[in-house]
């Protein structure tokens, strides 16, 4: 059965003038259309030797001449010169009718690609989004993505940076644990993923990476934009892999995101350009999830178990430490600290994970922390600490008996021993410590916990109202009026610097998740992060949740081109960008290390102006009687919002 042809307007009949050549689209074909005293040409746009653009080229002697290498065709038939033997190039019929130009194509009928079948183990596998930018290397793939968003399997998020997108991918893995998908080319976009993959491994967030490459026929001799792509990802991947053969592109899919999920890391595949124009394997079976990843309940040894219940037992003051890896188990964990009238406190990365206003919460221990926890723990006569990683800026006190409880067993006493290292994942064991510890009252340790945050909230009253020498308003004041105006289901992605430090002193938690870039402390998380929590809650019950960015100048520069992809989403983030002219945390540790200040300072623009020219909402705040409308305004806003403050840098 012949397939039909298709006619395509491509222009207005005098849309090219004699000698001229133009690319034009009919369809899916991309057409080279030249003009010569003969009348309209049209042939295939990719020459021949390396796909040059045709239509980029221009006629000479009557051939249309490719821009790259001079290859030459008849515009009439797609031939080389008579002597020459070079392949041809496709020809299309053209018809030259009285309202343009028209251009005659046979439409592809679909056939399964080699990527299409990949795309569908990943999307089988749950991974619904993808954050990344399309180029010349990952072409393939990006059509697989195409096809798979427009059936409704999942959705693409294209970025301004790469490392961008990796953020973004590591945020979604932290809120939600599942891994997303972040997709670069081949050299310099893949090697741009980085930083963000770096955070996702140190933060043990599952997530996986996809990378184009050169075509395998160059690689070796230094092809453009060739960068030896399993030796950079080497060290960040838990598992990388080049895919060469379509006998097992699916299962390595599947062990991608296997290493990503039960690792809670990185998986990595790359692509090389070839590979990517294969057609489906015919023999290709089925990858399912099922029947490959265990579940993750591990029980604690019962010695060990029956130890700590002695040791809590036995306990006058216990304290209870929570870290991020708690953060799925809260409720359990907050009804085991009220069965033993026990005092909880969270590390940074755990913040809002406890409502600070419950009578038994201490806040946040450590740099970033509130006096209240650091003085609860060192009256504790006893520290159960569950899925916290003992990081030096929390600095949990080797100096108490510590019953450490975490999943992953390299974890227990990594940094020194611990009274009780006990292996179980959190929630299995919290709920067999509570069904076997005593109910305890001891009324004086909420006293405690009470009188000391009193003190604290009365010193952060006196810190909101100090100016300093700058007159710009004081951090402590920021953070009281988000603390007043942030929903309490609200997830915050936070930067790294004194704008963070002060979130973590200052901002008073509810039941918020906190985003942040943990142990590797990058720079630049915030917004990208904010991006991605946006794609983790826009699919899920409640997508009217808000997103709240809080960032630096100097953070925030990194990437804010990554606002323009906010308003083409229609995200509705609201940015706090606390703009002081430096980087003010590297001044403090000049200042404190006896260094002189250098090199701190910052240009800024107006960063308000700048959303506004983006398309969003910006709100400049440069007196403290403004911030709580702009902040109101901002928060109801239907779209990309920021909020500019022009802050203090004379203290935390």
């Amino acid at each position: 059965m012949t397939q039909p042809i298709t006619w395509f307007r491509v222009g207005d009949a005098d849309m090219l003038a004699a000698g001229r050549i133009t690319t034009v689209q009919a369809g899916h074909h991309t057409i080279c259309l030249s003009r010569t005293e003969n009348g309209y040409g049209a042939i295939g746009n990719q020459c021949a030797h390396q796909g040059g653009p045709l239509g980029d080229g221009f006629l000479q002697n009557g051939y249309v001449v490719c821009p790259w290498h001079a290859w030459e065709y008849d515009p009439r038939n797609g031939q080389a010169p008579p002597d020459y033997d070079d392949p041809p190039v496709p020809c299309y019929p053209v018809e030259l009718r009285q309202d343009g130009v028209y251009i005659g194509v046979y439409e592809p009928v679909h056939t399964p690609t080699l990527m299409d079948q990949m795309v569908a183990v990943m999307t089988d596998w749950g991974v619904d989004t993808v954050f990344g930018m399309v180029g010349h290397s990952n072409l393939g793939l990006a059509d697989a993505f195409y096809k798979a968003e427009k059936a409704g399997k999942l959705r693409y998020i294209g970025i301004r940076h790469e490392g961008a997108g990796a953020f973004a991918a590591s945020a979604y893995a932290k809120l939600t644990g599942k891994p997303a998908a972040c997709f670069a080319i081949a050299g310099p976009g893949a090697t741009n993923l980085l930083t963000g993959l770096w955070d996702a491994k140190v933060d043990r967030a599952p997530i996986l990476a996809l990378t184009g490459q050169v075509n395998t026929q160059v690689l070796g001799p230094g092809a453009f934009q060739e960068v030896p792509l399993d030796k950079a990802f080497a060290a960040v991947a838990a598992w990388s892999q080049t895919v060469l053969r379509p006998e097992n592109a699916a299962e390595l899919m599947a062990l991608a995101l296997k290493h990503a999920i039960v690792k809670r890391d990185v998986g990595h595949l790359i692509f090389p350009d070839e590979v990517q124009k294969m057609p489906a394997y015919d023999k290709a079976k089925p990858k399912p999830r099922d029947g490959r990843i265990a579940h993750p309940h591990i029980t604690p040894p019962t010695a060990d178990l029956d130890r700590a219940i002695e040791m809590i037992e036995n306990a006058d003051r216990p304290g209870i430490i929570v870290g991020n890896g708690a953060r799925p188990f809260a409720g359990q964990l907050m009804a085991l600290a009220e069965k033993l009238d026990a005092p909880i406190i969270t590390t940074f990365k755990a913040k809002g994970m406890i409502p600070d206003s419950h009578p038994l919460a201490c806040g946040v221990l450590g740099r970033s922390g509130t006096p209240v926890a650091s003085a609860t723990m060192n009256r504790s006569d006893l520290l159960l600490v569950f899925g916290a990683s003992f990081s030096n800026h929390t600095s949990i006190s080797a100096k108490r008996p510590i019953i450490q409880v975490d999943f992953d067993r390299m974890m227990l006493g990594k940094f020194h021993e611990v009274t009780l290292p006990l292996w179980g994942e959190i929630g299995t064991t919290a709920r067999q410590m509570m069904a076997r510890v005593s109910r305890q009252r001891r009324p004086e340790r909420q006293e405690y916990v009470a009188r000391l945050w009193a003190r604290w909230r009365a010193e952060k009253q006196k810190r909101a109202q100090n100016y300093g020498p700058s007159g710009r308003i004081p951090n402590a004041f920021i953070f009281q009026v988000m603390s007043e105006l942030t929903p309490e289901d609200a997830v915050i992605a936070v930067d790294v610097g004194n704008n963070t430090y002060a979130f973590g002193m200052y901002f008073e938690a509810k039941r918020q998740h906190i985003l942040m870039s943990g142990y590797l402390g990058s720079i630049g998380f915030a917004f990208p992060a904010a991006m991605g929590a946006w794609a983790a809650t826009a699919a899920s019950p409640n997508p009217a949740r808000k997103i709240i960015a809080v960032a630096g100048d100097g953070g925030f520069g990194q990437y804010l081109a990554e606002f323009t992809t906010a308003v083409k989403y229609q995200m509705p983030i609201t940015l706090l960008l606390l703009n002081n002219s430096e980087l003010a945390k590297i001044s403090r540790e000049q200042r404190g290390a006896n260094y002189h200040v250098w090199q701190t300072s910052l240009h800024n623009p107006n960063f308000a102006e700048y959303a506004q020219n983006c398309g969003g909402l910006g709100i400049r705040v440069t007196q403290a009687a403004e911030l709580r409308p702009a902040l109101e305004q901002a928060l109801a806003h239907d779209g990309p919002s920021m909020v500019e403050i022009i802050s203090s840098a004379d203290q935390l």
